[in-house]
């Protein structure tokens, strides 16, 4: 009898290998690093070759120091970086290191495109903008750059669909994944030969589509040495990262929505539909789940803005939590309790890397507004935090416009915090639940698919097997009377500024 499920997490910094039990237990988890390198001011780029060293490493060592039987193992799944362009010829060999989702040198193959079709008509095909972060611009920038690699190029493949490929032979992207190549047609979940023709992409550098449940092969023998897995082992291709998180943080129904704060920030619902905002402020996913659709607005830095607070502002606390060894947020958030809702009048723009949704501004700055001779430190502390979810809740706002969305799971570090939890149940003014894995919604949901995919779960309510609500936070009434009319302040705030901050940018 199978008795255990592999998940792995291919993220921009490292791989996770977590084995969960069929019962949801999380066994055990390994973590393998990898490099990124970062040039050109815009380009961003890993080597393939890293990743696949990183399967290698932690499915040998969580196999070993669980001390488990590899052929017990009834499926391996994945969770995977998004928006991605790896080259490989027919082999499955890399051709060139992978272009990641964070590299932005496509720009002039975004306004190829442009050339054939509006952003608006590319929305409604794509459930996304035309920007250069997606998989098809930077393909053509590889085409357009380095013919001699494009035209040797037989698949383009992301990264958990790289490992895939290792280690089975076989060629396919999910529809979570075939997604973020920008070349994706939301509502018939196939290639969009409309978009592919403006791109003038070869379609057949594309690989085939399939659903995230899919059993791609078996572990070959090779792959069978390499990571210690048994032969034969049912590979299911899974979906991309924060496709799979929905999984994970139980957004499996219409409704179900689950907020995550890591470095950047997301907000993620449900739907049988795509959601088309009017403004454009939101993207749709394909879910993996048949038949569902992950509504999502990303912004920037969230817990990025946490960082930069601490690294700046907060000395002190970093001094304090050095020489009692624990957590210098634990002393940020001391500080930020001080301050009542709505920090003395403070209010934090927190686009310290322009901003993606709501706002897709590529020069908005940071900013403090409204300081006083008689605000204290703790009101900027507090500030930040407070500017991080107002703008979270912008993006809220936006889907709810199309969706009732009346509870909120929130993942990720940034929900360690009860100061900050407590402030997102008042500024979104919904309840907001924690469960007692913060930061491995993408492992649950990639083990969760998987197991569907080979048949051990029935259906995805088995997430409910993995999830257990730790705390509940009830939105404060007198919070929220404060935030509602500061959320009309803080978006008056950044129109205000929105052409000065071209001009800081020029």
């Amino acid at each position: 009898m199978k008795k255990y499920i592999l998940a792995h997490d291919l993220g921009t910094s490292g791989n996770k290998a977590t084995l969960f039990s069929e019962e949801g237990k999380l066994l055990g988890s390994q973590v393998a690093a990898y490099d990124t390198d970062y040039y050109n001011a815009t380009w961003a780029e890993q080597d393939a070759e890293d990743w696949w060293r990183a399967v290698c490493v932690t499915s040998k060592s969580l196999i070993h120091s669980l001390g488990i039987d590899p052929a017990d193992i009834a499926v391996v799944s994945f969770s995977g970086q998004m928006m991605g362009c790896l080259c490989v010829d027919r082999e499955g060999n890399p051709l060139r290191k992978a272009i990641i989702w964070a590299d932005q040198r496509a720009q002039a193959q975004v306004l190829q495109i442009e050339k054939h079709i509006t952003q608006r008509d590319y929305y409604h095909i794509v459930g996304h903008r035309n920007t250069a972060s997606y998989g098809i611009q930077k393909l053509m920038w590889v085409r357009d750059h380095q013919p001699e690699i494009y035209e040797k190029t037989y698949k383009t493949l992301n990264a958990k669909d790289f490992i895939v490929q290792r280690l089975t032979g076989q060629f396919y992207t999910d529809y979570s994944d075939g997604n973020s190549n920008g070349c994706f047609d939301l509502v018939n979940l196939k290639w969009s030969d409309e978009i592919i023709e403006y791109a003038g992409i070869d379609a057949d550098k594309l690989p085939e589509l399939k659903p995230s449940t899919f059993v791609a092969g078996n572990v070959t023998a090779k792959a069978s040495e390499a990571t210690g897995l048994a032969i034969g082992t049912p590979v299911v291709i899974g979906g991309g990262d924060g496709v799979t998180a929905s999984v994970g943080a139980g957004s499996i129904r219409p409704g179900k929505t689950y907020c995550s704060i890591g470095t950047s920030a997301w907000i993620t619902t449900a739907t049988e539909k795509p959601i088309f905002d009017e403004k454009m402020r939101t993207v749709t996913w394909a879910h993996v789940i048949p038949g569902l659709y992950a509504p999502n607005g990303t912004m920037q830095t969230a817990g990025g803005a946490y960082s930069w607070l601490k690294n700046t502002i907060c000395k002190f606390e970093m001094h304090e939590a050095e020489v009692h060894s624990t957590s210098p947020y634990e002393y940020i958030n001391a500080q930020i309790e001080k301050s009542p809702a709505g920090a003395n009048g403070i209010i934090f723009l927190p686009y310290l890397l322009g901003e993606r949704a709501p706002r897709w501004d590529a020069d908005a700055k940071g900013a403090f507004i409204g300081l006083k001779s008689e605000n204290q430190r703790e009101d900027l502390l507090r500030s930040v935090l407070e500017g991080v979810t107002l703008n979270l809740s912008l993006i809220l706002d936006a889907l709810r416009q199309q969706i009732d969305i009346d509870e909120m799971l929130v993942i990720g570090g940034g929900a360690k915090g009860a100061v900050w939890r407590q402030m997102m149940a008042d500024i979104y003014n919904t309840k907001v639940m924690v469960p007692n894995l913060l930061e491995e919604a993408g492992s649950m949901g990639a083990a969760v698919t998987g197991g569907v995919g080979v048949g051990l779960f029935k259906d995805f309510d088995v997430i409910h097997n993995f999830i257990d609500v730790n705390a509940v936070h009830h939105p404060n009434p007198e919070a929220v009377k404060i935030y509602q009319p500061m959320k009309e302040l803080f978006n008056e705030c950044y129109f205000a500024l929105k052409d000065v901050f071209k001009k800081i940018n020029a």
